[in-house]
Parts: structure tokens; C-alpha cells; sequence
């Protein structure tokens, strides 16, 4: 296939399991549009920030320590330019910062990976965690979640010239790169148990391995997936359909906390007023060409 076609034929796979229709690929983040979203979020009375303890530590400290990631194309990407962070992801944070605070840019980034994600929350490093984080009952043992805010399923990337890889059926003793710490290695043991299966611990450094060669397929969160192939190199292409069950993203934060019960509260705010559709479309939407916004799954 055609590095077009097998854009299109990306695109058109997200489209048809979000049910939506098709007209656009690769399309950048219109920044504006993004930046105005975000500096419109609602802003919480001092009351409500004052009945919630997670909430009044962040505004005495006046910033709200940040837990994420500066590389996913579509959730969370670090402009270079002008130095701001925007995505689907990064959108929830920058407006659940503005929600206390009253502006935000009130963050303080620490870059997390699969791996760190809990022991950031553990140490007290952060105050949330908001990276494409999968809500799973080991993680939960260890920390607390708010939402889930999206959802979404696994699967598989290889180079554009694989022919031998459709889909996770083909992957038994083909070496397979997942995340170390993400839900990757559990969804490969269920589904494709006879992978030659390779953790790496990061997104980056699984690619890297896929575009050298050193493994033939790369299975991780389709929205991941979707962010390479948004940035359209024409290297990669999916094998197959999205599989595997429903993978819902939280917000990750500190166990026991207070903070789930006022996450939760913003969310389902902006949920019903709106602003997550809006943030979805120009985060998600208009950059796969997408134009049926998926619904919220059901806050927990």
C-alpha cells in the first residue's frame, strides 16, 4: 500500500470503530482553537475548593504538580515553538488547573513513563498523574483513580512493507515489543501468549526498535498507535483492528485521596456542559479526520 492508503486506511479503521465518518488525516493541532478551549474552563468557587483537602493543598501551594508526558502526538505534545504542552490529555490538565486555580498555567511538569507512574504518586512527588493511564486493580491497590475519562483498546503496529502481520493472530514467534509496566504484557499473554514478547520502557524506545528492526510489531493502546501514524511518516501501519477488552483511562491519585470525589465532579462538568466534546474534536477529531464524537464512558 501507498503511504496515502495506509493513512487512509488507519484513519478509516478509528473512524469505523468510533462510528464515525471520514474526510481528513494527519491534520495538525489548530493551536488557537485549543489555547481559547482551554482559557474558557470553568473555574471553581472558594467553596468548593475549600470542602475538598486535595484541592486546598494544590491552591495554598498555588500550582498543581503534574504527573504526564510531552511526546503523544494527539494527548499530550510538547511544542517546541512556543514551549506549550496540548492534547486530549493535556487539555484535561491545563483546564482541571484552571479549575483551581483560576489559571492554567499553573503547573509544574514531571515527565513520567509506564513504570513511574505509581511511584511518583507513592512519593508524593505529584499530584496526579494524567498520561494515557489505564485503570487496572493491581494499579489500584496502589493508588487511587479518578474517572475514567476515555477509553480505548490494544493494537498491533508494523512497518508498512510487513505483509506476514493482519492482525494479533500472526504474531506467534514474531518478537513483539510492548511497554514495560503498561497493560501490554498482560493483553499479549491472553491474546497472542506464543509472542516473543520485548518490554521497553518507553513508547519511544518501542519504535525505535520497530523502525530498526529489531522487533516485528509493536502492540500498545490503539490511541498510541494512532499518534505515530498521525504524524504521518508513512513507516508504520496497523495490523488489524483495535482488540481486546475495553481500556479505560483515569486520572491517576494518591490512594485514599479526596481528590478522586472532585476530579470526578470536573469531569462529569465538563462532560455536561460540553467542553470534553469540544476538546475531543480538536485534540482528537479534527487531526483523524473523525467527526462523530465518541461518548464519555461512565464515570466509576
Amino acid at each position: 500500500m501507498s503511504t496515502s492508503s495506509v493513512l487512509k486506511a488507519t484513519v478509516l479503521a478509528f473512524a469505523v470503530a468510533a462510528g464515525a465518518s471520514v474526510h481528513a488525516q494527519g491534520t495538525p493541532i489548530n493551536a488557537a482553537a485549543f489555547d481559547a478551549l482551554v482559557a474558557q474552563g470553568p473555574v471553581a468557587d472558594a467553596a468548593t475548593i475549600a470542602s475538598n483537602k486535595w484541592a486546598s493543598k494544590i491552591k495554598q501551594a498555588d500550582a498543581l504538580r503534574l504527573g504526564a508526558t510531552q511526546t503523544s502526538n494527539l494527548f499530550s505534545m510538547l511544542n517546541e515553538k512556543d514551549g506549550k504542552i496540548r492534547g486530549f490529555d493535556a487539555g484535561l490538565a491545563q483546564m482541571l488547573t484552571r479549575y483551581i486555580l483560576g489559571d492554567a498555567s499553573k503547573y509544574k511538569f514531571t515527565q513520567v513513563t509506564s513504570s513511574t507512574r505509581e511511584q511518583v504518586l507513592i512519593n508524593d512527588q505529584v499530584d496526579m498523574v494524567l498520561a494515557t493511564y489505564s485503570i487496572t486493580p493491581a494499579r489500584a491497590e496502589k493508588i487511587s483513580f479518578a474517572g475514567p475519562y476515555y477509553s480505548s483498546q490494544a493494537g498491533v503496529l508494523v512497518k508498512s512493507n510487513n505483509k506476514a502481520i493482519q492482525s494479533y493472530n500472526d504474531l506467534a514467534g514474531k518478537r513483539t515489543a510492548t511497554q514495560a509496566g503498561s497493560t501490554g504484557p498482560a493483553i499479549l499473554a491472553q491474546f497472542a501468549p506464543k509472542a516473543t514478547v520485548q518490554e521497553f520502557q518507553t513508547h519511544q524506545e518501542a519504535l525505535d526498535a520497530l523502525r530498526q528492526g529489531r522487533v516485528e510489531a509493536y502492540v500498545t493502546d490503539y490511541t498510541l498507535l494512532l499518534n505515530v501514524l498521525s504524524q504521518g511518516t508513512g513507516e508504520a501501519q496497523l495490523a488489524g483492528a483495535p482488540f481486546g477488552p475495553q481500556d479505560p483511562y483515569g486520572i491517576g491519585l494518591p490512594k485514599g485521596s479526596d481528590g478522586v470525589a472532585f476530579v470526578n465532579a470536573f469531569l462529569k462538568k465538563i462532560e455536561a456542559d460540553g467542553t470534553w466534546a469540544k476538546l475531543w474534536t480538536v485534540s482528537i477529531g479534527q487531526r483523524t479526520g473523525s467527526t462523530n464524537v465518541p461518548t464519555p464512558p461512565a464515570i466509576q
